[in-house]
């Protein structure tokens, strides 16, 4: 078993920046694409971003210039760095990672959220 927990979270107002972090702890033998999505009130979750082992990166066109995604490898962890942020950013992010276990068994572990806010 694995678990994710993210953090960075919080308020701030429209402009500002954030860091989110996501680390990946348990049993891991590797772990393949790792990604960001976010659920705003009454909404689908979304995909903000992505990024796969080697480091090749995905985003949603609303995030595009504005978000950085990245990995480091050997904490496990990954990061979304998020500037210019918007009101219409407000929403709980999630990180989702495929994570393989020594046993080459994969599967799709989610963290529990963060709350983003982004005041006008």
């Amino acid at each position: 078993q694995a678990q994710l927990v993210e953090s960075g979270g919080g308020l701030v107002q429209a402009g500002g920046s954030l860091r989110l972090s996501c680390a990946a702890s348990g049993s891991i033998f590797s772990i393949a694409v790792m990604a960001w999505y976010r659920q705003a009130p009454g909404k689908q979750r979304e995909l903000v971003a992505r990024i796969f082992s080697g480091g090749i990166t995905n985003y949603a066109d609303s995030v595009k210039g504005r978000f950085t995604i990245s990995r480091d490898n050997a904490k496990n962890t990954m990061y979304l760095q998020m500037n210019s942020l918007k009101p219409e950013d407000t929403a709980v992010y999630y990180c989702k990672a495929e994570i393989w276990s020594a046993d080459l068994a994969g599967r799709d572990y989610w963290g529990q959220g963060t709350q983003v806010t982004v005041s006008s």
